[in-house]
């Protein structure tokens, strides 16, 4: 049986990603879900008590799972479900020894301006600069300058 272990954030971007592997993977694979929910704001945090952040995350979770699991199951398939709470290496580390060795994929989706926290110790970063967002913005601004002459 083949196992993977899929780290994931948004259901139709982890569909995408994950349709080749499907079709190739043998009849019956055990897939470990793991969604990594989205972190609050410091505004909303200091307002919604650690039971109410945690509730959230279920049910968010929750949600996730409903979307991406009907396309993940299929006659002989294993499909577990688990929510990240922890630093993502540790908990790479823990599933693969509770599971046994295992493809590890990041389905999540990237965020532009936002690097993504690698998944095992040995992933590489995408190497994007931490100026993105700025280097736009100057070039909206000068593209305004140019327009307004």
């Amino acid at each position: 049986m083949e196992r993977f272990i899929v780290y994931l954030d948004d259901a139709a971007y982890a569909q995408q990603q994950l349709a080749p592997l499907k079709s190739a993977a043998t009849p019956a694979a055990h897939w470990v879900l793991v969604a990594c929910a989205p972190r609050l704001t410091q505004r909303i945090g200091k307002w919604v008590s650690h039971t109410a952040r945690e509730n959230w995350r279920n049910k968010w979770a929750h949600k996730l799972f409903e979307q991406a699991v009907p396309a993940l199951r299929s006659p002989g398939d294993v499909v577990t479900t688990v929510l990240a709470k922890r630093p993502l290496p540790e908990l790479t580390r823990q599933l693969i020894t509770q599971h046994g060795a295992a493809r590890v994929i990041d389905a999540r989706r990237p965020k532009f301006g936002h690097e993504l926290p690698p998944v095992t110790e040995g992933q590489p970063t995408a190497g994007k600069p931490g100026w993105e967002v700025p280097g736009a913005v100057a070039c909206l601004g000068a593209a305004l300058l140019l327009a307004a002459d």
